[in-house]
């Protein structure tokens, strides 16, 4: 046999293979136990929070006079407000602490199995791997939501009554519209995800060990929250990725409010654009040894 019979071809990429890249990616990352594991945690939450609402208010709403947290007697009445529920108690650290997981193994992990330089054999190009790496991280964060949500939708169903929603504003919509609504919030909660996402997949370049990046993402995190509760650092509180992640809840107003919405969806983009920009600059020109 010759020596050009026994060398591998390289194929050219054809114009379907950065799906096919992004299909493989999205395989990967869903059949982890890790992933499972994180979804199955998202999804136990709601149903805590539902059984223990059934429980207290088992014999009516709780008396003493607002003992209790007002969603309390909200979820009593419709099962639909488990969903708004679930997705703020989870919002503040459950959500973003499993994508921080995700997105800080994205590639450090790779790195440290020593699988990333393989990846990069292929004609893909660092930076369409980046973004194949990010659009994977933005995936889980709708998965994650959903998850959420749905979850909410079905025990809030076994456990209280569905019907007419009522909204902050006090006025009454339809049970169709206020599935509508769940579906709004359950995207905005997702749509508050991709600064962390962004953050994550930059510190994920800077190192090629798996936990140590998904160690710094959640510090990090936790770090914004506290930074975000100092009274006396207000003036950066808008400049906080995390500042703005209960907006969602002017969804719930008829008419909806948009600025703080507007203003959530913007701080996003602004960290998307500047942690993506560090972490392609920082990928691109890591030296990939393992």
């Amino acid at each position: 046999m010759s020596r050009a019979e026994a060398a591998p071809t390289v194929r050219a990429p054809g114009p379907s293979w950065p799906l096919g890249l992004l299909r493989s990616e999205l395989l990967t990352t869903f059949r982890r136990r890790r992933t499972l594991a994180l979804l199955g945690v998202l999804a136990a939450v709601p149903v805590l929070v539902g059984i223990a609402v059934r429980i207290e208010t088992g014999d009516g709403p709780p008396s003493g006079g607002g003992g209790g947290p007002a969603f309390i007697s909200q979820i009593t009445n419709n099962g639909l407000f488990l969903v708004f529920t679930a997705l703020a108690a989870t919002l503040p650290f459950f959500l973003p602490m499993a994508v921080g997981v995700v997105a800080g193994d994205a590639i450090a992990g790779e790195a440290n199995a020593g699988t990333l330089r393989y990846l990069l054999v292929a004609p893909a190009g660092r930076g369409r791997l980046l973004l194949t790496k990010y659009a994977t991280v933005l995936v889980f964060c709708l998965v994650a939501t959903l998850v959420v949500a749905v979850s909410a939708l079905v025990a809030g169903a076994l456990l209280f009554p569905l019907g007419d929603l009522t909204t902050l504003s006090g006025t009454r919509i339809g049970f169709a519209a206020g599935l509508g609504r769940a579906l709004l919030v359950a995207l905005a909660v997702a749509a508050s995800l991709t600064g962390i996402a962004a953050l994550g997949l930059f510190v994920s370049t800077l190192t090629n060990s798996g936990v140590a990046a998904m160690a710094t993402t959640v510090g990090l995190l936790i770090t914004v929250q506290i930074l975000d509760q100092i009274p006396q650092l207000h003036a950066l509180h808008p400049y906080l990725f995390s500042h703005h992640w209960l907006s969602f809840a002017d969804l719930m107003r008829d008419p909806v409010h948009r600025d703080g919405l507007l203003d959530n969806l913007g701080l996003q983009a602004l960290y998307a654009a500047v942690f993506g920009s560090a972490a392609w600059a920082r990928f691109t020109a890591k030296d990939i040894t393992v």
